[in-house]
């Protein structure tokens, strides 16, 4: 038997208004701090400063991917794509680690051939000013869209926050280094500043890719949400009735819970019907959004536990 659990449509409706909103919020904070920075880069001619508006560009460039993904997710199931189309939100959230990782190259680059020919950097103060105002911008935003993005289980708003995060401790690194120089007056430590900021974001675009390719794998549900599963599973377990065989994953907020469901061979049809409409309701109720399948076996039988496999093994001679 297959159940689902689905959002209201009003609620599904303003949830994606909601999302929307904020990935044009995104939108406009990267047109911001792109259009900051890149004037800090001009004012003082420092690498590290134009790594950092090198970054917002990335930021830019994944959120209009991102507002594309979530436009994409949101669309309901259809007969080519059955069980809908939450898994956009991976691939943008692999898209954006791959951007990032695309920057790290571009930065580390830069910072070479400015490792090898050093140039002096000039009007610090407001540069640096200028810089810090695109990192309270980046602060904020970024905050707001992983406190949203968890909430709704959207992971393509939360790898959103998390790159302008990453971005705002990068800017922070950049502004010390640039400081530094002026203070010290030794030039090369600016390029040294610009290497450190690509190998940070190297690692935080690798964690992107691995989350995306965990989703698209099929991962299952965290630890916490299988010990939900597994209270309720418990609730319904006598010494009649037992369940085996439980796989689950996740597509950006929805769940999907797979079990076997064991009975005595003895059950009417409606009897066994009407114990897994009961396990199936129980289920639903603990995920907003939840897709339960089942199917029901004699417990008495022992071609029922031949099959807990992921490809059934089973000797019919």
């Amino acid at each position: 038997m297959s159940a689902t659990a689905a959002v209201p449509p009003i609620a599904d409706a303003l949830r994606q208004r909601r999302l929307v909103r904020l990935m044009w919020l995104a939108i406009g904070a990267a047109l911001a701090t792109i259009t900051l920075k890149t004037g800090a880069w001009l004012l003082t001619g420092s690498v590290g400063l134009l790594s950092d508006a090198a970054e917002s560009v990335v930021n830019l460039v994944a959120a209009i991917f991102g507002l594309v993904a979530i436009h994409w997710a949101g669309q309901p199931a259809d007969e080519e794509h059955t069980y809908g189309h939450e898994k956009a939100n991976y691939l943008a959230a692999g898209v954006e680690g791959a951007l990032i990782l695309i920057a790290a190259l571009t930065i580390g680059v830069a910072a070479i051939e400015r490792l090898i020919n050093p140039q002096p950097i000039e009007a610090v103060g407001i540069g640096l000013a200028v810089s810090m105002v695109a990192s309270a911008i980046n602060l904020s935003v970024g905050l707001l869209l992983i406190r949203v993005g968890r909430r709704e289980r959207a992971m393509v708003l939360e790898a959103d926050g998390k790159h302008l995060l990453t971005d705002v401790w990068t800017s922070v690194g950049v502004v010390v280094g640039v400081a530094l120089v002026a203070i010290t007056g030794w030039d090369p430590l600016d390029a040294l500043v610009a290497l450190v900021v690509a190998v940070n974001i190297v690692v935080a675009g690798c964690g992107l890719v691995r989350r995306s390719a965990d989703g698209l794998m099929d991962r299952a549900l965290e630890p916490g949400e299988r010990e939900l599963i597994d209270a309720v599973l418990e609730r319904f377990t006598t010494e009649q009735t037992g369940f085996h065989a439980l796989r689950t994953r996740r597509a950006g907020p929805r769940a999907f819970v797979s079990v076997h469901v064991l009975v005595p061979g003895e059950w009417s049809v409606q009897q066994g019907h009407d114990f897994v409409e009961e396990v199936e309701a129980a289920l639903r109720g603990t995920f907003a959004a939840v897709t339960v399948d089942t199917h029901l076996e004699p417990i008495e039988d022992p071609v029922s536990f031949a099959d807990v496999e992921l490809d059934r093994r089973r000797d019919d001679g």
